[in-house]
């Protein structure tokens, strides 16, 4: 939780943020991604003022643990000092104890935000999905958190006044505006309408804009005019001296074919790699998410 200090902006785990969003697919499915078309309602986790703390605090979790389909999970939430913005107890449940930051008592519109992190915990832990350090699994929650419709919380959570600042989660509000223009992609939602922040309005149209532009690249037909130039230049210096991947920055990487080539490149939407032979124009279905892509290859 950044309160007060700077906020770290831009797209520094952008590669991580892709990754979770592949096992997310690869976990639920495309199917199982669809249940969770809806996104928490605004009204339901509403907190104010003159709303009893523990009370209000217990009913926005059991909201969260309806949304993330934990029927059975409850959750204890408490406020102590802390560092943290909140944490939670990753026992065998069905009882999962919530502490929050104590900051909260007097910030009660942000605990829904705070809650549908550690939530979102507690739905990994279940589905047993984890990335491998500390840090990668605390951006796999904010991806997941916001992927399934509970993450506009916790870009709506930061804010800059002057000299002040707030901000929830591991993700920048950059990154956060990202994975939400993704899933508002498949979904066909416009998150924007919830924002009480104008800071996190701002943050997420520029996640949109390179969310948007990962639909852009080659050799999808979307791509722009340098993008594709670059393809063909890629294509056929490749072709003349067996190389693969053309650049450390190309999304796109060749291989030989027998006589031909292959290439191999991220969907925009799971981000799985998809391989297809090098011959013209071509559509194809990601085998993951099952998105038809429109290709020039």
């Amino acid at each position: 939780m950044v309160a007060g200090g700077p906020v770290e902006h831009g797209f520094p785990h952008l590669e991580t943020v892709r990754a979770a969003v592949t096992a997310l697919y690869r976990r639920l499915s495309e199917d199982g991604l669809r249940t969770f078309a809806a996104s928490v309602a605004p009204a339901d986790v509403a907190f104010g003022d003159e709303d009893d703390l523990h009370l209000g605090a217990q009913r926005v979790a059991r909201e969260l643990v309806r949304h993330f389909r934990l029927p059975d999970a409850r959750l204890i939430v408490c406020f102590r000092e802390m560092t943290h913005a909140a944490d939670v107890e990753l026992a065998a449940g069905p009882e999962y104890f919530v502490e929050l930051n104590d900051r909260f008592r007097t910030h009660r519109r942000d605990i829904g935000a705070a809650l549908a992190h550690e939530v979102a915990h507690v739905y990994l832990h279940r589905l047993g999905l984890a990335f491998p350090t500390t840090a990668e699994n605390e951006i796999l929650t904010d991806t997941v958190t916001t992927y399934l419709g509970a993450g506009w919380l916790l870009l709506d959570a930061y804010r800059e006044h002057g000299e002040a600042s707030q901000k929830l989660g591991y993700l920048t509000p950059e990154e956060f505006g990202y994975v939400l223009a993704k899933r508002a992609a498949v979904f066909g939602e416009d998150p924007a309408v919830w924002f009480t922040s104008p800071q996190a309005y701002t943050a997420y149209v520029a996640g949109r804009d390179r969310a948007r532009a990962d639909e852009r690249r080659a050799p999808l037909s979307a791509a722009g005019w340098a993008a594709r130039r670059r393809y063909a230049h890629d294509r056929r210096d490749s072709a003349r001296h067996d190389s693969g991947r053309p650049r450390p920055d190309s999304p796109y990487a060749f291989t030989p074919d027998g006589a031909g080539l292959k290439v191999s490149f991220p969907c925009p939407v799971c981000h799985q790699r998809i391989r297809l032979p090098v011959r013209g124009r071509v559509r194809a279905r990601c085998g993951l998410c099952r998105t038809v892509l429109e290709c020039d290859t």
